[in-house]
């Protein structure tokens, strides 16, 4: 038997220990909030949800990212990443959230966290309007007529390398080029996700969104990705985006940009 004085003062000692433990941060956290800087990265790509203009990048996510930022009292630094580096770029820590309409899916949460879905979509189809009479069944566009242009490095890549092995299939390095494309009849149809094809074809009336309301896929969700290294950061960044979701800014954000 311990005499009472002993037993108190070590679990004195034990309270300490345990609320140090607990005060300390991890690594990646207490980066960010030592230098005030959250790197972000961005393909800057794809609209509405991030695109880089003269004046810098504007986008549904870039004025979530932002809110994020602004409530952690920090400030963004924004890199340039592509979608064929997003996931090499986000394991290199060249930056500590990467936004701009990213899928959540098996692959990557497996190597990274995602924080909650927002804007669920399907992938459908960009096509002129002129064609729209031509593309209402899914297997409309595979067909060996039918001119399919891919952005590298995404899900819409991977949609079209397993499901549209018959058509003319070529690739354009630069995503937010290739609408324009298929305007002028450069091409016949670009696999992309319900947002980004209303938002096009809403700009454009060239342009038609086929499959919206059977889309070609089954129901998914866009989600910012984190790397997996620090708990405590992604416990941090989870809950300052549940913090904006309850204010209403996450739905703020959505009618300014998704409607």
């Amino acid at each position: 038997m311990f005499p009472k004085k002993i037993l108190a003062l070590a679990t004195v000692a034990l309270a300490a220990l345990g609320f140090t433990h607990a005060s300390q941060a991890g690594p990646r956290l207490d980066k960010v909030m030592e230098s005030k800087v959250l790197r972000v990265g961005t393909p800057g790509d794809y609209r509405p949800f991030a695109i880089k203009a003269d004046a810098g990048f504007a986008g549904h996510d870039i004025d979530v990212i932002e809110a994020m930022a602004k409530e952690l009292g920090v400030k963004v630094e924004y890199v340039q990443t592509s979608w064929p580096n997003l996931m090499k770029d986000i394991q290199s820590d060249k930056f500590d959230v990467a936004v701009g309409g990213i899928t959540r899916n098996v692959t990557r949460i497996r190597q990274v966290a995602m924080l909650p879905g927002y804007a669920p979509f399907g992938k459908v189809a960009l096509v002129r309007a002129a064609d729209k009479a031509r593309f209402t069944k899914p297997d409309d566009l595979n067909q060996p007529g039918v001119r399919v242009i891919k952005n590298p490095g995404g899900t819409n890549e991977a949609y079209v390398l397993a499901n549209l092995k018959a058509a003319q299939v070529s690739t354009h390095e630069k995503n937010a080029e290739i609408p324009g494309l298929i305007a002028e009849g450069k091409g016949d149809a670009m696999i992309t996700e319900t947002y980004e094809a209303l938002h096009y074809s809403k700009a454009d009336p060239r342009l038609y969104a086929a499959y919206l309301d059977a889309p070609l896929t089954p129901t998914n969700w866009l989600g910012f990705m984190l790397p997996a290294d620090d708990a405590d950061y992604t416990r941090v960044m989870g809950f300052t985006w549940d913090l904006l979701d309850k204010r209403g800014t996450l739905k703020q954000a959505a009618d300014k940009w998704l409607k």
